[in-house]
C-alpha cells in the first residue's frame, strides 16, 4: 500500500483491521500522521498498530505466548542443540519496548484525540490490561499527560489505572455465573457480533429455544461467514452422538489444540443435544435463505448446474492458513481424485537462501485397518509389517527417497515419498497422513513448498543445480508463508479405498512425524466432514432466486463446476452475502 494512492476522510472506512494497520503504516512513513488518526476508532486499534509494528504480526499475540512458542519452536530431541532456553531469552529481549520522543509524542496525541469517551476508553483497554501497562511506561504517556492539551489523555489515564469502570464482559460473565437468563440475554442482544459467539454457552446456561428466539432478533445484524461458523462447529460442540471426544481449535499461534467439551453438556440427554444442534442450523438456514432472497440474482440465468463433486467440497470459513497458494489453490477439505496407481509426495525448500545446514523432512504416516501406525520418515526410509512365510519383508507401498540435512548455495533441495496405492490396499492400510516439519532448530524453512505430483516422471535431485521435475505432473503444491509459527505443517490424507486426497492444513509443534497427535487428524477430518459444503449454499441459493437445478452442464445457463470451486476468492464472493 503506498499512502499516495489514497486519501482518508472522516466517512471513509477500511472495515478489516489487519488491512487498516497497513494503510496507517503508509500514512505514518509518509508523516501522514493526522490522516492515520482517523483509522483508529478505539485505544485497542492503536495498540494493535504498535505491536504490529513490533512484532510483524497483525495480531495482538501477548509477549508471554510469543515467549512460549519460540522455546517450543527451539526444543531439539538432542539436549546438546537443545536452544529453547536461548530462544526464549532471545524472544523476551526482542520484545522489550523502546520508543523515542517523536513516537511518544505520536502516540500520546492519538490517544488524547479519540473521540471515545474516557471510561469507555478504558473498558477497551481493559483486556490487553498487561500490554498496555508496557506500553504506557515505554511511551511516557505518564508525562504527556500532565502538558496542557492533552486532558482527554490524563482523564484517561487516571481511570485506567484506578480502575474506575465495569466492563461489559464481566457484567455478562456475572449474568452466565447467576443463571440469569432475562439479563444475560439482554445484553447479549446489545451486541450481536458477540452473542453469535456466545450462542452455544448462551443456549446450554439459559435454555435453546429461550437464547435462539432472542437470538433471531439480531440475526440480520450478524455477518454471514459467522453465521456459517455456527452452524458448521454446532454438532462438534454438542456432541450428539456422545462421541466422547475433544473438540479441535485453532488459536493465533496456528497450532491445532484439542480442548475439552463443555462441562455443562453432561446436564443435557443426547436428544437434548441433538435438538440444540439442528436448531442452530435451521436459524442458519432460515437466515441465509432469506438473504439469499432478498439479493437481486448476479445474472439473469434461469437454470444452473453444480458439479456433484461440490457436495463433498466445505466452504472454508473460520480456517486460518499459514500457506500461500500462488502456483494452485484449494480449500480445506478439498478431494483429488488420485490419477493412476502412484502418488509422489515432494517437501522443496531453501531456494535463494546460502549454502548452510538447513534439515527440512517429509514424512508420511500410514494407518492400517486395525489401528496401527507405521510410519515412513527418513528413519524408516521403506516400512514393512514384517516378513511372510517366503522370507521375504511385507512391503507397505511407501518408499522415501532419504533424508537431506543442508541445503547448496541459492538452487534449494527436496525429499519425496513414493506411494503405490495397490500395494498399500493389499497391507491393509486405510489413511496415509501427509506431514512435513522442521528438524532444525526454529520453524518451516520461509517459502518451503509441499505438494503432491503424479510419479509417472522422475524427480532428480542435484547438489549443484538443485531440484528437477515436470511441473505439468504437480496436482497441487502450496509455498508457506514467511509469517509461518508453526514447526509442522500435516498437509494432506490418501484414503487409500477412496482413492482420493484430502487436502489439509493443520500446523503441530511436533520435531519428527511420531511425536504428531493422531488425534488432531481425526478432529480435523470429523469437522470438515460437518461443514456445510459449497453444493448445499449453491442449492440454497438457486431455491431462495427461484432457479431450476440440471443435471447436466450444457442444459444449464449457469454452471458450477470443480475447477470453478478451486477459486477460493470467487466461492468466498458468490455464496457468502
Amino acid at each position: 500500500v503506498h499512502s499516495s494512492q489514497f486519501t482518508v476522510h472522516n466517512y471513509v472506512m477500511c472495515p478489516m483491521r489487519e488491512t487498516r494497520m497497513v494503510m496507517i503504516d503508509a500514512l505514518v512513513e509518509s508523516e501522514r500522521d493526522e490522516e492515520a488518526q482517523l483509522l483508529f476508532d478505539t485505544p485497542t486499534d492503536i495498540l494493535r498498530y504498535l505491536w504490529y509494528k513490533k512484532t510483524g504480526q497483525l495480531q495482538l499475540l501477548e509477549p508471554r505466548t510469543l515467549e512460549a512458542h519460540a522455546r517450543k519452536l527451539n526444543r531439539h530431541l538432542w539436549a546438546i542443540v537443545d536452544k529453547s532456553q536461548v530462544a526464549g531469552e532471545l524472544m523476551r529481549e526482542k520484545l522489550q519496548l523502546r520508543y523515542d520522543r517523536a513516537w511518544c509524542r505520536r502516540v500520546a496525541h492519538w490517544l488524547n484525540e479519540l473521540p471515545m469517551e474516557p471510561r469507555v476508553s478504558a473498558e477497551n483497554m481493559n483486556p490487553k490490561r498487561g500490554m498496555w501497562v508496557r506500553m504506557i511506561h515505554a511511551l511516557r504517556l505518564g508525562e504527556y499527560s500532565r502538558k496542557q492539551g492533552y486532558e482527554h489523555l490524563r482523564e484517561l489515564l487516571d481511570i485506567f489505572y484506578k480502575k474506575d469502570y465495569t466492563t461489559w464482559q464481566g457484567r455478562l460473565d456475572e449474568a452466565f455465573t447467576r443463571n440469569d437468563g432475562q439479563t444475560g440475554v439482554k445484553m447479549l442482544l446489545q451486541r450481536p457480533g458477540l452473542f453469535a459467539r456466545s450462542l452455544y454457552a448462551a443456549m446450554l446456561h439459559f435454555g435453546d429455544e429461550t437464547v435462539l428466539n432472542a437470538f433471531r432478533i439480531v440475526a440480520d445484524k450478524v455477518p454471514s461467514r459467522l453465521l456459517l461458523s455456527l452452524a458448521n462447529g454446532a454438532e462438534a460442540y454438542f456432541d450428539p452422538e456422545g462421541l466422547g471426544g475433544d473438540r479441535v481449535v485453532r488459536p493465533l499461534t496456528g497450532t491445532l489444540k484439542n480442548i475439552p467439551l463443555n462441562k455443562l453438556l453432561a446436564l443435557y440427554g443426547q436428544d437434548e443435544r441433538r435438538k440444540m444442534s439442528d436448531s442452530i442450523a435451521k436459524v442458519f438456514l432460515e437466515e441465509i435463505k432469506r438473504r439469499y432472497s432478498t439479493l437481486l440474482p448476479s445474472t439473469s440465468a434461469s437454470s444452473l448446474y453444480i458439479a456433484p463433486e461440490l457436495y463433498r467440497i466445505p466452504v472454508a470459513v473460520s480456517d486460518r492458513s499459514t500457506t500461500i497458494q500462488d502456483t494452485s489453490c484449494a480449500l480445506q477439505g478439498t478431494r483429488f481424485a488420485v490419477e493412476g496407481d502412484a502418488v509422489r509426495l515432494f517437501l522443496q525448500w531453501g531456494k535463494g537462501l546460502p549454502a548452510q545446514p538447513l534439515d527440512m523432512d517429509i514424512s508420511a504416516r500410514l494407518v492400517m485397518q486395525g489401528g496401527e501406525v507405521v510410519e515412513c520418515a527418513y528413519f524408516n526410509l521403506a516400512p514393512t509389517l514384517g516378513i511372510d512365510n517366503q522370507g521375504e519383508d511385507i512391503l507397505l507401498g511407501a518408499k522415501h527417497s532419504g533424508d537431506i540435512r543442508s541445503i547448496p548455495d541459492q538452487v534449494g533441495t527436496a525429499e519425496y515419498i513414493e506411494l503405490e496405492l495397490p500395494q498399500l490396499e493389499k497391507a491393509g492400510v486405510r489413511y496415509v497422513v501427509f506431514t512435513c516439519n522442521a528438524y532444525s532448530n526454529g520453524a518451516l524453512s520461509p517459502n518451503l513448498m509441499v505438494g503432491w505430483m503424479s510419479s509417472e516422471n522422475p524427480m532428480k535431485i542435484s547438489e549443484e543445480e538443485g531440484v528437477a521435475y515436470d511441473p505439468s505432473c504437480v496436482q497441487h503444491i502450496v509455498r508457506v508463508s514467511e509469517a509461518n509459527l508453526s514447526k509442522g505443517l500435516v498437509f494432506g490424507v490418501l484414503k487409500v479405498a477412496e482413492r482420493e486426497i484430502v487436502w489439509l492444513e493443520i500446523p503441530f509443534t511436533a520435531q519428527i512425524v511420531s511425536q504428531l497427535n493422531g488425534g488432531l487428524v481425526d478432529s480435523m477430518l470429523r469437522r470438515l466432514e460437518n461443514k456445510i459444503s459449497i453444493g448445499q449454499l449453491l442449492k440454497l441459493k438457486a431455491d431462495a432466486q427461484k432457479k431450476m437445478l440440471v443435471s447436466h452442464p450444457e442444459d444449464a445457463d449457469e454452471q458450477y463446476t470443480y475447477e470453478w470451486a478451486m477459486n477460493s476468492a470467487e466461492v468466498t464472493k458468490t455464496l457468502l452475502p
